[in-house]
Order: C-alpha cells, then sequence, then structure tokens
C-alpha cells in the first residue's frame, strides 16, 4: 500500500500561461506555520534529467530522523513533458518526483526539496507545489539563489540573515559549514521559517548540503 497519497491537477499545464495561471491560482494555499508533530523521517527530494533532457529522474531518499541513517528510497523515470523555463521547474520535475513518492512504504514526516519553496517570484517554488500536492511539511533547500537581496553573511556555521524581495522576507540565507557558499532556505509548506533553519541544519552534518539532499543527489544523478 502507498504510504504516500498525492493529487495533481488534470491537465498537467504544457505552457508558461497555464502554469503561471495555476501558481497563481494555489499560492494562497501555502501554510507557513508549524502544522505538523514529532518528526521521526526527513526525506530528500532531487530530480536528475536522462537523453539531454529527454527522461525525468526523480529520487527521493528517506532517512531516520535524527539519526540521519538512510531507510528506504525510490527512484522514477518519466518522459520530460515541460521546457525548462526558470521559475516554473515544479513543473518540469514534480510529476517524476510524485511518481517516486508513491514508491515509498514509508511515509516521510519532512521533505526538504532541492529548490525554491516562497524564495520565488511568484512565492511558489517547487517546495510549495510539491508540499501542497502531497499535505507533507516541506522545505526548500536552494543551492543557488533565483530572487530576492540580502545582507553580507557571516562565515560561521550557522550564520543566517534575511533573504528579502523589497520589504518582504521570503526566505533565508544560511551557512552550513564554516566559509563555504550558503544556502537559500525558504518554507515550502506547512512549517515556519526560523523551523525550517533548524531543520535544515540538524539534517546537515560535515558537508554543505543536508544529508537528506545528498542521498537524494546521488539517487538522481548516477
Amino acid at each position: 500500500m502507498n504510504a504516500v497519497k498525492t493529487g495533481k491537477p488534470t491537465p498537467w499545464p504544457r505552457t508558461v500561461a497555464e502554469a503561471r495561471a495555476l501558481q497563481e491560482a494555489l499560492r494562497g494555499r501555502v501554510v507557513t506555520a508549524d502544522r505538523f508533530g514529532k518528526v521521526s523521517h526527513v526525506a530528500g527530494v532531487d530530480v536528475g534529467f536522462e537523453d539531454d533532457g529527454a527522461v525525468t529522474r526523480a529520487a527521493v531518499a528517506v532517512l531516520s530522523f535524527p539519526e540521519l541513517k538512510p531507510i528506504e528510497h525510490a527512484i522514477a523515470r518519466q518522459p520530460t513533458r515541460f521546457p525548462y523555463v526558470p521559475g516554473y521547474l515544479s513543473f518540469r520535475e514534480i510529476p517524476a518526483v510524485l511518481a517516486a513518492l508513491k514508491q515509498l512504504k514509508i511515509k516521510p514526516d519532512l521533505l526538504l526539496c532541492d529548490g525554491q519553496g516562497l524564495a520565488h517570484p511568484r512565492r511558489f517554488g517547487l517546495a510549495c507545489h510539491l508540499g501542497l500536492l502531497t499535505n507533507i511539511p516541506s522545505i526548500g533547500v536552494a543551492k543557488s539563489l533565483l530572487i530576492g537581496e540580502h545582507d553580507r553573511l557571516p562565515q560561521k556555521k550557522g550564520s543566517r540573515v534575511p533573504l528579502r524581495d523589497g520589504d518582504e522576507i521570503i526566505g533565508a540565507v544560511l551557512r552550513t559549514r564554516d566559509s563555504v557558499k550558503p544556502l537559500y532556505v525558504s518554507v515550502g509548506h506547512r512549517i515556519s521559517l526560523e523551523t525550517a533553519i533548524d531543520y535544515v541544519l540538524r539534517c546537515t552534518t560535515k558537508y554543505r548540503l543536508p544529508e537528506t539532499t545528498r542521498a537524494a543527489h546521488h539517487l538522481a544523478s548516477h
């Protein structure tokens, strides 16, 4: 029996205009407060591409928490249905991610997505979209900046500064290791920004990326 129940709109958007309309329609449903209980399993979500982008390869790695020991993983491959357009990556990646999640026997209590959450031009990045479709608390943990500005970030691990778009705080810039490039953390769904930062740090050991992301990335790219 599938542990993760997912839903998706039918038909799936095929154009940027359709995708934008869906982002605008759904973004108001994102919950930016903590709405979850005990976290025993965390999952990393990452996506790679094969055959020059024609095939989407999604990976989900489930780890115990707080031990961060591998528990389960799933990989799904699907034909890529949406073009590469910055700001619309969830429409390219999520169908395969949902297929991978449906293979799991253990439902994660928290998803750490390799991508943006609210730190997105329309406040509806991959982590928001996936969180809404699965109703699983989710965090956007991005390796690069998509939108926003921030003050200088101290070099020490654990340092963070707000990521702002105008007067709005849309995420945080977080140093997960001394003197390495930061990560860009933002709310996906059913979690507050401060709690999201806390979980990203607790899922990070000696590397820049959280163990969830590292495990999923290895599966998605090998």
